[in-house]
């Protein structure tokens, strides 16, 4: 059960990734300024993600968990900021070391969904 989960998330992250770029690039071709376009489709991707991830992965999205699955985004934001950080100060290009942490933040927001967002699944 856990593999075919954790297989579905990272299908699931996929998906996810190119509707967030797909809406970005929309708002800018549509006109709007580029913060606004990111602002726009991270709003609207964090809801698809949210009824992707849970619907597809977990089984459910209640809205009741909407707050958690946000809260569990800004952390791995916040993880995935100071592991470029760090890995920038060991010479590393940003390019490389984003690219370094995209597995293992996939990893931890699975976790992270698992157990304080979708604990029933």
């Amino acid at each position: 059960m856990l593999n075919s989960q954790l297989l579905r998330f990272l299908l699931v992250g996929g998906l996810n990734t190119v509707v967030g770029y797909a809406l970005f690039a929309a708002f800018v071709w549509a006109g709007l300024a580029y913060p606004l376009a990111i602002g726009l489709a991270t709003v609207l991707g964090v809801a698809f993600n949210f009824q992707s991830t849970g619907r597809l992965v977990f089984g459910g999205a209640p809205l009741s968990q909407l707050g958690r699955f946000v809260a569990v985004y800004v952390v791995v934001y916040l993880i995935n900021v100071g592991s470029v950080a760090l890995l920038l100060r060991a010479g590393l290009s940003v390019y490389v070391a984003n690219a370094m942490v995209i597995l293992p933040l996939a990893l931890i927001a699975f976790v992270l969904q698992r157990r304080f967002v979708f604990p029933a699944s």
